[in-house]
């Protein structure tokens, strides 16, 4: 009887481990495409949040938030079989380089963050050298117009705007073509104020022209630009390259118009003219300005949607291109990242760009037509004038070509009937 009690156990406690293996194996589930739960990834912003470029850092960041925020509602986005969402960490820096550099290594210590967005170049330039340290790198999601920052051979660094030397080939063409001749400049100091006086000069020179004056002026601390215009006035310019924060440079042209100033201006693309104009109450006093065109002129389909959203959300009364360009720039590297098949491995993101590409004007603000060799991105540049007291339609530039011919098959593609110039490669090389 006992040896029967002891089969029969033998025979219960087998079939029970039998279920429970049938059991286990029944609940054994495949990964669902974009994974059963989202990641997290951990993305940088370093950038003036306080102080005189506050409102500049401002709409930067904005831009990032506004695609971290569209991307999440979303669900995320897609890395191999893992969906992944996004956490936006963000510290001021004052625009301070050290304080730059700094938080740079407290993402990296702290999130182990892929890439660090920073939109000025006095900050950027120290991040430089920190960002291809071996087993520490990350990308640096660079806005910042200035040419040296791809210049300066840095594997891992990403710039989102087009060089400012585009927007200055264009100015000069425009003017010279209506006959200007003396030009003077009166530009915010810095590394990149210089370098626009430098790049203005040089081409105002070579196009025919001569500078007059050269007064660079402290658009940050400055409250009073009348003896500096007074000076430029003297030599009597045709026009006046002006520029730095917008609401300084409001007030230039406030002070140039009320000592007699007659010309036109031509705006350095920090400065935004729909910025400017909404603090002169409008654009009676920047009659034949030419600048950046404004956001709401950009000839693309998904524009006036994304203006509207983002004045909407974020209580604007203006939409400055560093929005639109940083929201764009998220979604780039969220497409690079799906490229390369990894979130964590920052050189292998940044070998991916080129497939993030292109970004059509119908579903983003702007149109981003692809990435050059030495790493910056490259959206179809927009210029504008104000002529009769308003916006005149926006002319569209491309400059990442290297031919006429190359830049008529260009044109023949296009769906909008934009007006194009053709601004040779030579910007950057």
């Amino acid at each position: 009887m006992r040896r029967f009690y002891g089969v029969f156990l033998a025979l219960v406690l087998g079939l029970l481990l039998v279920a429970a293996g049938c059991g286990s194996k029944k609940e054994e589930k495949p990964a669902a495409a974009g994974g059963d739960k989202p990641k997290e990834v951990v993305l940088g912003f370093t950038g003036p949040l306080s102080g005189p470029a506050a409102e500049y850092g401002q709409d930067c960041l904005n831009g990032l938030d506004m695609a971290v925020k569209e991307i999440n509602a979303k669900g995320g986005f897609t890395v191999g079989n893992q969906k992944y969402t996004i956490r936006l960490e963000k510290l001021d820096d004052m625009g301070d380089p050290t304080n730059a550099v700094n938080n740079a290594r407290r993402f990296r210590n702290q999130y182990k963050t892929p890439a660090i967005f920073n939109p000025v170049f006095n900050a950027i330039a120290p991040m430089m050298r920190i960002n291809e340290e071996k087993g520490n790198e990350f990308i640096i999601m660079a806005y910042t117009s200035t040419p040296k920052v791809v210049q300066m051979n840095n594997k891992l660094v990403v710039a989102v705007p087009p060089p400012f030397t585009v927007y200055c080939k264009s100015f000069v063409q425009e003017f010279i073509k209506e006959g200007a001749k003396n030009a003077a400049m009166l530009v915010t100091l810095g590394a990149y104020g210089d370098e626009w006086r430098a790049a203005f000069k040089s081409e105002w020179e070579k196009a025919g022209g001569k500078i007059v004056a050269d007064k660079p002026a402290n658009y940050y601390t400055e409250t009073d630009f009348s003896a500096m215009i007074t000076a430029c006035l003297a030599a009597k310019p045709d026009v006046m390259l002006i520029g730095g924060p917008s609401a300084p440079t409001a007030l230039v042209i406030e002070q140039a118009r009320s000592l007699g100033f007659k010309g036109k201006f031509i705006l350095v693309d920090q400065a935004k003219i729909d910025f400017i104009a909404n603090i002169l109450k409008g654009y009676k006093l920047l009659e034949g300005t030419m600048g950046v065109a404004a956001v709401q002129s950009y000839p693309y389909k998904a524009t006036p949607g994304f203006d509207q959203k983002y004045r909407q959300q974020y209580n604007k009364q203006v939409t400055t291109s560093e929005t639109p360009l940083n929201y764009i720039s998220l979604y780039a590297l969220t497409r690079a990242m799906a490229a390369a098949g990894t979130v964590e491995d920052p050189v292998a993101i940044r070998a991916a760009f080129p497939k993030a590409f292109p970004m059509s004007g119908d579903e983003f603000p702007v149109t981003y037509l692809g990435i050059t060799d030495n790493g910056r991105m490259i959206p179809v540049a927009s210029v504008q004038r104000v002529k009769d007291g308003k916006l005149a339609p926006p002319t569209s530039l491309i400059w990442h070509l290297k031919t006429e011919d190359e830049f008529k098959k260009f044109v023949a593609q296009q769906p909008t009937t934009s007006t194009y110039v053709f601004i040779p490669k030579t910007v950057e090389e």
